[in-house]
């Protein structure tokens, strides 16, 4: 059966991963916020796969913005299968003994009050759908702690813990599931993580190598598919992280 799901952030990267894999025969809602050539690049190779691609533009830092977001999902569906939380990054690196307030709330707008709050706006349109559920994106970066990126890592914390709430509310009726990766060669890291950097992070991960955005995409859909899990957060990270 055709599913519905929405995918914030599907313009590059995991999203955009996860997006080409879940896309034969399911319609895909492709968010993104201001890569419109990948987003339509991202598209078009949905509908060569057999899927249908529906594509939304908002800056979900707003409340507002993810209201309209969601507004305009149930204008056109009325019902969705799968949310995947997946929008938020790195904005910058910042020394713990310098946070500034406004970096630590637009960081949380981000990758924390967006997914809580389009999660919140999803759950009636959830309700009507088949094996429901809803997959957050979360890091390595609240396992293990991330030296200049303090506030980015509580805000994966903080979405660890709502998952695991949003699980038990929600049970029976929406699964609720988080994937935490560890490091991944997507965009995220061009802006934020400098070569060397990234190999020093290769030569500490036991496989020896860094992951690639095919890795989250196929447990992102492993958690759609198998439907006896939920408030679980599944770390894919090469062996950097281990409990």
């Amino acid at each position: 059966m055709s599913k519905i799901i929405l995918i914030t952030g599907a313009s590059t990267g995991l999203g955009a991963a996860t997006a080409k894999l879940l896309a034969p025969q399911n319609k895909i809602i492709v968010h993104y916020y201001s890569s419109e050539e990948a987003a339509e690049k991202v598209a078009k190779d949905i509908e060569e796969s057999g899927g249908e691609a529906f594509l939304i533009q908002e800056d979900l830092t707003s409340e507002e913005a993810c209201i309209r977001l969601v507004r305009e999902v149930a204008n056109r569906y009325s019902k969705l299968d799968i949310l995947i939380n997946n929008a938020g990054g790195l904005i910058r690196r910042q020394a713990a003994q310098e946070l500034e307030w406004k970096l630590m709330l637009e960081t949380f707008s981000l990758n924390t009050f967006s997914t809580m709050k389009i999660s919140s706006l999803c759950i009636p349109l959830l309700k009507k759908g088949e094996d429901p559920n809803i997959i957050n994106i979360s890091s390595i970066a609240m396992r293990n702690g991330a030296p200049s990126a303090t506030i980015y890592g509580a805000c994966k914390g903080a979405i660890d813990s709502f998952t695991r709430g949003l699980a038990k509310e929600l049970a029976p009726e929406i699964r609720v599931n988080a994937v935490a990766p560890g490091v991944i060669d997507t965009p995220f890291h061009e802006k934020v993580s400098t070569p060397e950097k990234m190999e020093k992070f290769k030569e500490i991960t036991p496989i020896k190598r860094i992951g690639e955005a095919i890795h989250i995409a196929k447990t992102i859909k492993y958690l759609i598919e198998n439907d006896f899990i939920t408030g679980e957060t599944i770390d894919v990270n090469g062996g950097l992280f281990m409990r």
